[in-house]
């Protein structure tokens, strides 16, 4: 079996979030991805199957299946567009977040994903504790969003993973105002495996839905503070984020399994 691994929101190889792509003719057990999964120790492997005109899509971290993932999404969708359906400039994958359609712009790649709900939670001792820093706000949606003073309070951040564990929501994203883009954020999900996640399309869908309601805006250009670092172009649309990035092959592999 192929596997490809892309990197997304960047257009330099060790940039951007790293992804395994596997787009096959069947499923495989749940088993073996997530053996596929560990072996590749990425934060996320994407497995693709062709449905009808599209591809039914499932997302994989070390710790198990997730609902939304934006960069292995936009890693899939580079697959796709390169060397399964080149003639394609819009994708339609069937997910556990329904129907994901991502349109091919010159060297962007357009996500259409869900905004998620946010809902004002109280900032505790116990957030301050696990995250280095008091925050200023904190949100509740899928995950947990927490508003820092400054970009630097988000670059510099050192938070204790153990800690994390214990607070709610399925991964941690925290941001601020940025000096050269509109937002900076850094997100964090040890419940998955993954210490701090490069970047983290699904969790622009909680990051940009608060800026938006904050700042009045609807377009922004978003940055990820990681060690790799990347850019994201993000614009709310109704009850939906556009999340659009550039994306680059670092290695392309056959796999040897069995079922």
């Amino acid at each position: 079996m192929r596997q490809y691994v892309v990197d997304a929101f960047t257009d330099r190889v060790f940039g951007g979030n790293p992804a395994a792509v596997c787009v096959m003719e069947r499923w495989l057990s749940e088993e073996l991805m997530m053996n596929i999964t560990r072996e590749n120790n990425l934060s996320e492997t994407a497995f693709a199957v062709p449905d009808r005109d599209g591809f039914q899509l499932r997302w994989f971290t070390p710790g198990g299946e997730i609902d939304l993932c934006g960069h292995a999404t936009l890693a899939t969708a580079y697959v796709v567009s390169h060397y399964v359906r080149p003639e394609s400039s819009t994708i339609d994958f069937e997910t556990l977040s329904g129907t994901l359609t991502v349109e091919r712009k010159g060297d962007l790649f357009e996500m259409d994903f869900p905004a998620y709900d946010l809902k004002p939670v109280a900032v505790t001792d116990r957030m301050a504790d696990a995250i280095g820093v008091m925050p200023k706000e904190a949100y509740m949606g899928r995950d947990l969003l927490c508003v820092l003073d400054s970009e630097a309070a988000v670059r510099e951040l050192v938070p204790d993973m153990a800690k994390l564990l214990n607070l709610e929501g399925l991964l941690l994203h925290v941001t601020a105002v940025g000096a050269d883009y509109d937002c900076v954020s850094r997100s964090f999900a040890p419940k998955l495996n993954v210490p701090e996640d490069p970047v983290c399309g699904s969790g622009h869908c909680h990051i940009l839905p608060y800026w938006a309601k904050v700042t009045g805006k609807t377009d922004f250009v978003a940055y990820q503070a990681s060690r790799r670092g990347g850019v994201l172009y993000g614009k709310l649309v109704d009850r939906r984020v556009r999340l659009a990035g550039k994306a680059v092959l670092y290695s392309e592999a056959v796999i040897h399994v069995e079922e």
